[in-house]
């Protein structure tokens, strides 16, 4: 496993800036954003798909700090029932799975998105089964649009040799481990998980359990934790769309590493315990710590954990 972080945090230096920070703390690794919602602060990707002379930059400013891409992330939603919005996502995703490879990574970063329902034009995430106006709208939204257009979007990364790390993320189709697992059966290995824990610990799951489920499935790790409110969360549950600033009203918000609900060195195990050996990438989201002192806490906590070369093949005491 390499140590990474994804780049959103330092949108207020340059890239050669931001490097050399990394650089400075030990970090192996960039998770470049370069379009959708995570902005192109340090890269476009609609630039680098186009221009060699913008690709060779990328790459002689990672080289000169010691730091490979460890991935391109374009997080958008392909499937937006705007199709102007949907084009945007589909475009810059489709742009980095064609690049990737040119600034030395195989992997894309992204959500699996969410469609409207037959007439809207919003996302409509469902969340429940009944009334079953629901029931019938999600299996429309997955048999009609989701799968159909990730099929394309997996024979793409196949023919590249690129995989896509859907970030399960609660708004969007694949949000846990079932639609995760759902979706790659009916795509194929071309797409699996970025697996972060902040955002299904809220949802009450294990994430070393989630780990060994998804397994061979697990293609990138998002390194986030999240803090769960016990006493608001007894009151009103865990679904909270209360701004993540009201810290001391909400169920749960998101934390660095080690400052909330997961436990780091149970999850690194279990991914080590399915030969996951690729990036653990920092995204710092904390409404209690600016990002410099976030990302630096996690950085020195991580990298006394990380296991940097898995083995389940022998025990070697013996």
């Amino acid at each position: 496993m390499k140590l990474g972080v994804f780049s959103p945090v330092l949108a207020d230096m340059d890239l050669t800036d931001a490097l050399a920070y990394l650089h400075g703390m030990g970090v192996e690794q960039m998770e470049l954003g370069c379009g959708g919602f995570p902005g192109t602060a340090h890269a476009d990707i609609t630039e680098l798909y186009k221009s060699k002379a913008a690709v060779d930059k990328i790459n002689d400013a990672f080289g000169k700090n010691s730091i490979t891409v460890s991935a391109l992330s374009v997080h958008g939603n392909g499937v937006h029932p705007d199709k102007a919005v949907a084009k945007k996502a589909t475009d810059e995703l489709v742009a980095a799975i064609r690049t990737a490879k040119k600034l030395g990574t195989d992997r894309v970063v992204t959500f699996s998105g969410c469609p409207g329902d037959k007439m809207s034009s919003c996302p409509n995430w469902i969340t429940c089964p009944w009334p079953n106006d629901y029931a019938d709208l999600l299996e429309w939204q997955w048999n009609d649009v989701l799968i159909p257009y990730w099929k394309k979007i997996a024979s793409i990364a196949d023919g590249e040799g690129v995989k896509v790390c859907l970030e399960m993320h609660p708004g969007f189709m694949v949000y846990g481990v079932d639609s995760m697992l759902r979706l790659r059966s009916a795509v194929g290995k071309a797409v699996g998980a970025n697996l972060d824990p902040s955002h299904l610990l809220w949802q009450g799951v294990d994430i070393s359990a989630a780990v060994k489920a998804l397994g061979e499935a697990v293609y990138f790790f998002h390194a986030k934790d999240t803090a769960i409110d016990a006493e608001n969360t007894r009151v009103n549950g865990v679904l909270d769309t209360k701004s993540y600033a009201k810290v001391l009203d909400r169920s749960w918000i998101f934390r660095t590493v080690g400052y909330g609900n997961a436990d780091f060195k149970k999850i690194i195990s279990a991914l080590a315990s399915v030969g996951y050996d690729g990036p653990i990438s920092i995204e710092h989201e904390d409404s209690l710590m600016p990002p410099r002192e976030g990302l630096q806490k996690a950085v020195e906590y991580l990298k006394s954990i990380i296991i940097h070369e898995a083995n389940t093949t022998e025990a070697w005491w013996i």
